[in-house]
């Protein structure tokens, strides 16, 4: 890409919202100089109205691409741009709602990270249970090599990127303002540590503030960034629910925690839950899906008693025995459809094993010294 294709996108984030599908179209079709140059006659481009095109040629009015782009590189950033070796191409899944550039604090590569990465967002009011598991995934998944990406805000947000970088680990905040803004201002010391050790991503230029609109179209880059996208806490009406649905229409993997059925705030991933959602508890669970082949979730089981060890014939006399009263071989022989030889066999076994006391010719269930049966 030409200098003067770079500095005519740099200037055109600053006209158009981001994910703007008309002025894309005129991007592929004349290029970012030949749009710029347009916006200075009256005459509108393809697919808008005179009053919209009056609105971007008041926006196009005193642009200084040059100063943004310094201003951008004072801050320890850069201008990315389609094609440039740093560009994710993924983002391209986004047809005419890609970003025209995109404005990245930081060092590292966004490309190479976005390559093996999660998003994790949920409620901004979230639940000391929701901030827990975001920040138990943040760290578990940064911890084995994965890019923790949400969007820098309060309560799920903020969790999962302070998870990852406690354990100096790879995160992305996405923001819905400059990269030279913090904002939440709550959340600045959070913002700005993910700039110095992570990575900071927004399509507005420096300086530039969020409206409630721009958090909705921010969450379309970070659904298309990550390989997969789990939801923490959200309620029935919730910004995280958009970014799960723009992850299920790229066809992402797209994955909620549940939480209890009376929280409203896990109403909405439960509802995610009933339809496309798939259920994950931990970060084994979510690499298992989003990962290579053979990055297997480890099986979960419940404890192993010792009874669950017995072999089959020895574990039904065991189940002969009654709960409190001691029978004999006879009996036992009777209850587990045994020969009393082949009883007996078993019933010596298992007081070897210390689950029978014998006393008197009868076989009783041997008791610890709480009363309850050893089984």
């Amino acid at each position: 890409m030409t200098e003067e294709e770079r500095l005519a996108r740099a200037a055109l984030t600053r006209v158009g919202e981001p994910g703007d599908e008309a002025v894309n179209r005129w991007l592929d079709r004349y290029g970012a100089v030949d749009t710029l140059k347009a916006l200075g006659s009256e005459t509108p481009l393809p697919g808008v109205s005179r009053a919209r095109w009056a609105g971007l040629r008041q926006r196009a009015r005193g642009l200084d691409p040059e100063a943004d782009l310094r201003a951008v590189d004072g801050a320890g950033g850069r201008f990315l741009c389609p094609g440039d070796p740093e560009w994710p191409s993924q983002l391209d899944d986004l047809g005419d709602g890609r970003p025209v550039g995109l404005w990245v604090r930081g060092r590292a590569s966004l490309r190479l990270w976005a390559l093996r990465s999660v998003a994790v967002v949920g409620a901004r009011a979230c639940t000391d249970y929701g901030a827990h598991v975001a920040a138990t995934l943040g760290s578990s998944l940064a911890a084995r090599g994965w890019t923790v990406i949400s969007g820098a805000a309060y309560g799920v947000d903020g969790a999962a990127h302070n998870g990852a970088l406690a354990v100096d680990g790879a995160t992305v905040g996405v923001l819905a303002c400059g990269v030279d803004v913090a904002y939440p201002p709550g959340n600045g010391s959070l913002i700005h540590r993910i700039g110095e050790q992570g990575l900071l991503v927004a399509e507005l230029p420096p300086g530039d503030h969020p409206t409630r609109s721009r958090f909705v179209l921010r969450n379309r880059v970070i659904a298309a960034l990550a390989r997969g996208t789990v939801v923490v806490e959200a309620e029935l009406r919730s910004g995280s629910l958009v970014t799960a649905r723009r992850s299920l229409a790229l066809g992402r993997v797209t994955m909620g925690v549940p939480g209890p059925v009376t929280s409203g705030l896990s109403a909405g991933v439960h509802q995610l839950l009933r339809g496309e959602g798939i259920v994950v508890t931990d970060a084994a669970e979510i690499i298992e899906l989003v990962g290579s082949i053979g990055e297997l979730a480890p099986e979960k089981r419940g404890p192993i008693l010792p009874r669950d060890l017995l072999a089959p014939e020895a574990a039904r006399v065991l189940e002969a025995l009654p709960a409190r009263d001691a029978i004999g071989t006879a009996e036992v022989a009777h209850a587990a459809a045994l020969t009393e030889e082949r009883a007996l066999v078993r019933l010596q076994e298992l007081r070897s094993l210390g689950f029978l006391e014998h006393s008197g010719g009868r076989w009783q269930l041997a008791r610890r010294a709480s009363g309850h049966p050893k089984r």
